[in-house]
């Protein structure tokens, strides 16, 4: 049953993570709530994760024109820097401070997403469609 559920949390990730809408991130929750893993075992595994599944959705994004070379060099760099200080950093925190951090940034992100109006429509929605 664990086996046939880890399956189900890894292809409904996967199909969030090609959207591009953060299944890496559901993917963390489902391992550290449901299959009992440590914050940091949860968090490496998403790491290795993210690795192939960010490629393929790379691929079609860039073949779709939906990356911008600029932005994304504004991102990368600062990204990369902070991601290698917070790796460090993360080995010193307890598991359990990561995952309450870790669901704080959930619980405001999620408000921010729910109250954040589209200036153009004045509804909720933030995604434009062409």
């Amino acid at each position: 049953m664990t086996f046939s559920l880890d399956l189900l949390a890894g292809a409904v990730c996967g199909v969030l993570s090609g959207f591009g809408l953060g299944g890496g991130s559901l993917l963390l929750i489902y391992m550290s709530h449901m299959a009992s893993l440590d914050q940091t075992q949860a968090q490496g595994i998403n790491l290795i994760y993210f690795i192939p599944t960010a490629a393929a959705s790379l691929i079609f994004h860039l073949k779709n024109k939906l990356v911008s070379g600029a932005v994304f060099l504004l991102a990368a760099v600062p990204g990369i820097v902070m991601s290698v200080m917070s790796a460090l950093a993360a080995t010193f925190v307890s598991p359990q401070i990561l995952r309450k951090f870790f669901g704080i940034f959930l619980l405001a992100t999620g408000v921010k997403m729910f109250i954040k109006k589209d200036p153009a429509s004045g509804t909720g929605e933030s995604c434009k469609h062409k």
